[in-house]
């Protein structure tokens, strides 16, 4: 079997879809993106095509080492990313050729079922309490939500209370028919710095959250062991690091509870296993980060099937960043992500298990996106982290 094409579909709500297609007729899909970049990813993509054409789709590692280091210069987010939808890609014709879900070639499944979460309030979070009993009512036991909007280095204590006062909301709205069971994560988003991040990391825990996520932005890493002194809230980082040699020293230095690879940023389905396996050796799980469309979806549940340590899954479904196009949109059958008790069943079938319609992503590629993410400035006018 031999590699003949590369298509790249830049479809809504902010996506970009890759189809491989193979001289025997199997096709594989992958989700090479990042977001607010989907062009500069597809001209690495097809950068990355032209050392493939020809070659036989099944050498998956062979093809990930060659994309990774025949190449001098290597890692960060375009490159990465153009390697992960290609090997999600790949994985997918190798699990169609053998009529066999991925998860099967890693050792076959180690769960039933995987645990998701739902998305409420938005960029600027606000009414997540009404939005979050919503999503316990529809059957989900867990949440994620932006702790804050913009941030100075140092922000007055309203800005905290703020946040204490929208999380206390959200217990106090679902009352005692979760009460502590539900899990509610706070994403800080690398909009705190190091010193507003230790005070919020102390005030929250009266509310016991599910994890902090990516307290300070992933450059200041090291900031985490004197965050980490302050809470004994689970620390949660990792999106956007592209590589097991990024979270190498995350993992050395023992602070963080939860990794979150990106199945469309950090290399792929073959990354994304080494990483998880790494996190294992160190005690720490996986929440494989996935606010993206069903391609990367697919990915993070065949390997959420297989890998042990995973902790709970993202999902984009009715996220606030959809507006033109939906996680489901894009499916043949969409009840492959049929949520039920805040679970998610392992797709089953061959590759990454789930049908692309292939006419609604081409009709959607018409269309296109120019997506990009807001520009924020504090009071004093200068530009803040989103």
């Amino acid at each position: 079997m031999k590699i003949t094409a590369f298509e790249c579909f830049k479809v809504p709500p902010r996506w970009l879809f890759l189809k491989i297609t193979t001289d025997e007729g199997i096709c594989g899909w992958g989700e090479p993106i990042v977001e607010g970049h989907a062009g500069a990813v597809e001209v690495a993509v097809q950068e990355a095509a032209e050392y493939l054409i020809g070659q036989d789709p099944t050498r998956i590692e062979d093809i990930w080492q060659t994309l990774y280091r025949a190449r001098f210069y290597r890692g960060g987010p375009v490159l990465m990313s153009a390697i992960a939808g290609i090997d999600q890609a790949l994985w997918d014709i190798k699990g169609k050729a053998h009529n066999l879900p991925i998860y099967e070639f890693f050792g076959g499944r180690v769960r039933e079922k995987v645990r998701v979460y739902s998305w409420v309030g938005g960029d600027s979070p606000n009414e997540v309490a009404s939005a979050a009993r919503q999503r316990m009512e529809s059957g989900f036991t867990a949440i994620k939500m932006n702790a804050t909007s913009q941030s100075h280095y140092v922000d007055s204590f309203d800005k905290v209370e703020e946040v204490l006062a929208r999380v206390g909301s959200i217990r106090e709205a679902l009352g005692s028919a979760l009460g502590s069971a539900f899990g509610i994560a706070i994403d800080f988003h690398g909009r705190v710095h190091k010193s507003m991040a230790k005070v919020l990391a102390r005030e929250l825990e009266q509310f016991h959250p599910l994890f902090i996520e990516e307290p300070v932005l992933p450059e200041n890493n090291e900031a985490l062991k004197e965050i980490a002194h302050y809470t004994t809230i689970p620390i949660a980082t990792g999106e956007r690091l592209y590589s097991r040699w990024d979270f190498k020293q995350l993992l050395h230095d023992g602070v963080v509870d939860i990794i979150q690879p990106d199945l469309s940023h950090a290399g792929g389905i073959s990354e994304c296993r080494k990483i998880a396996t790494m996190a294992e050796a160190y005690d720490v799980s996986v929440a494989f980060h996935c606010p993206l469309g069903p391609i990367a979806l697919a990915s993070c549940l065949q390997l959420d099937a297989c890998t042990h340590n995973v902790l709970i899954q993202e999902q984009s479904l009715n996220i606030h960043y959809h507006q033109n196009g939906d996680l489901l949109d894009y499916l043949q059958d969409p009840n492959v992500f049929a949520y039920q008790d805040g679970h998610v069943n392992v797709p089953s079938g061959p590759g990454l298990g789930i049908q692309i319609n292939e006419e609604a992503v081409r009709e959607a590629a018409k269309i296109g996106h120019n997506w990009r993410n807001p520009v924020w400035r504090t009071t004093d006018g200068t530009i803040a982290e989103w």
